[in-house]
């Protein structure tokens, strides 16, 4: 599930507009959904399909609904009763969901998803007991969820999710691209499904912040632009991170490696190198450092460091996570300040999840201190460009140190260079690119 009571981050601090829930001191989610918040009453929204959504206010008077973040505007058009919603077709059942959700929000409910689910299977027991059961399912994802885009996320073969408008959905599966019959009511039913997702932290997408990174609770990473920043209508990106393989023997299977290379990128971790995957977008970097990162003896201590938590390390690790500037610009933990910590903690091997930045500097500063075996990536296109790429960064980081000084620097720091790509759907290692031997 990629909504509900995620773990989430983002650009950005509390909301204005959207009350803060009872018991979220500290971005906490709450345990239950009070209708006696502050900040008035209006109608609203909720994103499934079929719907559309009014002008912000709009029956506010008449249904007395209890102002949420994440529910922006309902539909114009009055929704049967629950006992007339039981039509046969998808009409019927999406008017028997938006009337459920109507019913719900005028209550206290819990904000978690396996009870938000006993509660809302009490609830149509009671008013319409011959519903399909998984309205309930609809209606929990339409409540705590990004609507209907939750079913593409829990389909195990969808890596990406991807609206380009309200009836623009696409998925990607197996590395390709397919249009989906997913639609959303109207822009602002797609803006009101992002907020649900990033209000239990009290993070905010408006005009004066219409961007917002999220990390969701299965660790998958949400991007969201909002008008004025997007020209035409919200976009939303979901990538999920689904292990590919747990091993190199499935990585072989897979065809991404050769039994050669396998042997080959074993004997990089066995023997203690400091190594770069290198790749384009979506080209497995990430598997392959998870892979590679399980051949770590258990005994050695690993401390990793990240943007966005995504890797999946086991044995004796330790996992720090950076966070971005909220509202007011303040309060940004970046990966610069997390790779210096990580040298506190005596590691063995310090994994970087991605360097993009100025932490190129500290990530090479750190690798010529003595912590070989260590890992991270980056993106490039070929094992030369990505010594460039890390030149370039690490010249960002500032400091008095002259161009050719970095680059001995690096020669001395990184001894392998992974470059993996994405061909015809299939993710495989191109290239293995031993830069130099330790003495």
């Amino acid at each position: 599930m990629a909504g509900g009571s995620a773990a989430v981050r983002g650009r950005s601090g509390s909301s204005p507009r959207s009350p803060q829930r009872p018991g979220c001191a500290g971005g906490a989610s709450p345990a239950r959904f009070s209708p006696s918040l502050p900040g008035g009453r209006r109608r609203l929204p909720v994103a499934v399909p079929g719907t559309s959504s009014p002008a912000q206010g709009s029956g506010a008077a008449s249904t007395g609904a209890i102002p949420h973040p994440g529910y922006a505007h309902r539909r114009r058009t009055p929704t049967p009763a629950l006992g007339e919603s039981m039509g046969t077709g998808m009409g019927g059942v999406m008017a028997l969901i938006d009337r459920l959700v109507d019913t719900i929000l005028l209550s206290d409910f819990p904000t978690d998803r396996p009870a938000l689910t006993r509660h809302v299977r009490k609830v149509l027991a009671t008013e319409a007991p011959l519903a399909n059961p998984r309205v309930v399912e609809g209606v929990v994802d339409s409540l705590i969820g990004l609507g209907p885009l939750e079913k593409l996320l829990r389909e195990p073969d969808v890596t990406d999710v991807l609206v380009n408008s309200p009836s623009d959905v696409w998925v990607e599966r197996g590395g390709r691209l397919e249009r989906t019959a997913i639609s959303f009511g109207d822009d602002e039913a797609v803006i009101a499904a992002v907020e649900r997702v990033i209000a239990p932290l009290g993070l905010r997408i408006d005009r004066a912040s219409p961007m917002v990174d999220a990390r969701l609770a299965d660790g998958s990473r949400l991007h969201a632009i909002i008008p004025p920043a997007a020209v035409d209508h919200p976009i939303v990106a979901v990538r999920r991170f689904i292990p590919q393989a747990e091993d190199l023997d499935a990585l072989v299977e897979l065809g991404s490696v050769t039994p050669e290379q396998a042997e080959e990128l074993s004997s990089v971790v066995r023997e203690r190198k400091n190594l770069v995957v290198s790749g384009g977008t979506g080209s497995g970097k990430t598997t392959l450092l998870n892979v590679l990162s399980a051949l770590v003896d258990e005994g050695q201590r690993v401390v990793v460091v990240e943007d966005a938590s995504e890797l999946r390390l086991r044995g004796h690790v330790v996992r720090l996570e950076g966070r971005p500037p909220n509202s007011e610009g303040a309060g940004a933990i970046t990966l610069r300040q997390l790779i210096r910590s990580a040298l506190r903690l005596r590691p063995d091997r310090i994994v970087v999840g991605e360097v993009r930045g100025p932490e190129a500097l500290d990530l090479v500063n750190a690798l010529n201190t003595g912590h070989s075996g260590s890992m991270s990536t980056l993106h490039a296109n070929s094992p030369a460009e990505a010594i460039w790429r890390l030149e370039s960064l690490a010249l960002s980081g500032g400091g008095n140190l002259s161009p050719s000084a970095i680059r001995s620097q690096i020669h001395s720091a990184i001894d392998v260079v992974i470059q993996v790509e994405r061909e015809g759907g299939r993710r495989r290692v191109a290239a293995i690119e031993h830069r130099r031997e330790r003495p």
